[in-house]
């Protein structure tokens, strides 16, 4: 009987966290997707590039709300069974407050695997492919790009200017601006057009001069019909690996190599060919993300318990109200520190410790004063 109460309560809140999350998440990459559309706007992609690119946010999104909607689920279903009195047939058949509350902690350790999962591996990457996409992309919305007297610069290194641009797609005096090492390239002509080849786009100009401009001299050819290639250029979108799209793995080599090397004090990373991706990071931003992946999801349990003490309630049913508001205020605030404790960690050696290991301080603490209030006995643990 007892696996059946607490099976019916764990999907209610099951089905209410997957509701609000969902609810949330999609809201969420709504407003990132429409923040997004300079992707087809101003740098050129195609609606099909746009459409993977964001919905290869989706996986951080969801983690990123997993903490919030996990304490807000058990704090209503509790609060709803307490309401219609359903937490009297948990009382009924013999189930302490305390084995209660041990459930609803071991309950807590399914989303904290969740989580643990996507930020060490799912989320980066997501990231790290839609930054590869978006990299390996043609500009397929070029075309569409051009206006006619304005100067376009979609695309890294390169600005085009056309006085006319026709229905027909022609383009009339044509100026392009090519910024190369130590000089650029300057490209005039009368007319062209746009055409695509080999699944690519090239402007097909005719009747115009190259001019290249650099520190020792300027020489000039003049053609009758030439292709330039607009592949060879990449769009201004960020392509840079961020740090939030490494791999979880290499960045605790990053770490280790550090250690082994003793180079912990030092702003940056020493060269090494075994680890490109260690170049150039610093060390407090690669602790700040593992931090955030490997630290951070334990501040579940923490919420978990707080939610679970709806179950303690005042003598005086006047306090009802305002026990409830303290117990939501005081897990908004734990998820507040949880994500402020970021920016404080490797601020010094000795505070760093308090940092990593005050998710479970604030465990023990908390259980140990449920234990107090429930009036434990060794036997209902």
């Amino acid at each position: 009987m007892n696996k059946l109460i607490f099976r019916k309560f764990s999907l209610d809140i099951l089905n209410f966290f997957f509701i609000a999350s969902f609810s949330i998440t999609f809201i969420v990459w709504i407003i990132q997707a429409v923040n997004l559309l300079d992707l087809v706007s101003d740098d050129g992609h195609s609606l099909d590039v746009y459409f993977y690119y964001v919905s290869l946010g989706l996986p951080k999104i969801f983690s990123k709300t997993i903490i919030f909607v996990f304490f807000i689920s058990i704090f209503y279903v509790i609060n709803k069974y307490n309401n219609s009195n359903e937490l009297i047939v948990f009382w009924n058949n013999g189930i302490q407050k305390i084995k209660f509350i041990n459930f609803i902690l071991f309950f807590s350790l399914f989303f904290l695997i969740l989580q643990l999962v996507l930020n060490l591996f799912i989320v980066p990457k997501s990231q790290n492919l839609g930054r590869l996409y978006i990299k390996e992309s043609n500009i397929d919305f070029f075309p569409k790009l051009i206006s006619e007297k304005k100067f376009i610069n979609v695309v890294k290194n390169l600005t085009i200017f056309v006085e006319d641009y026709q229905k027909d797609g022609r383009l009339k005096k044509i100026y392009i601006n090519e910024k190369i090492d130590n000089g650029s390239k300057i490209i005039v002509a009368e007319n062209g057009s746009i055409i695509k080849k080999n699944k690519k786009y090239v402007l097909r100009l005719f009747n115009g001069g190259i001019t290249n401009i650099n520190e020792d001299n300027t020489y000039t050819l003049n053609f009758s019909k030439t292709d330039y290639d607009l592949s060879n250029f990449s769009t201004k979108t960020i392509t840079d690996q961020k740090i939030q799209e490494l791999d979880s793995i290499v960045m605790i080599n990053c770490i280790k190599e550090l250690y082994q090397n003793k180079e912990l004090h030092k702003s940056k990373f020493i060269n090494s060919p075994d680890n490109e991706a260690c170049h150039e990071r610093t060390v407090k931003s690669l602790g700040e993300e593992l931090y955030k992946r490997l630290i951070l999801p334990f501040y579940i349990l923490v919420i978990s318990l707080i939610a679970a003490s709806l179950v303690i309630e005042p003598k005086s049913k006047y306090f009802l109200k305002l026990h409830k508001i303290n117990i939501f205020l005081t897990g908004i605030v734990i998820i507040i520190i949880s994500q402020i404790s970021i920016k404080y960690f490797l601020n010094s050696i000795n505070f760093s410790y308090l940092i990593l290991s005050l998710p479970i301080i604030l465990v023990l603490i908390y259980y140990f004063v449920l234990l107090i209030f429930t009036k434990f006995k060794l036997s209902y643990l």
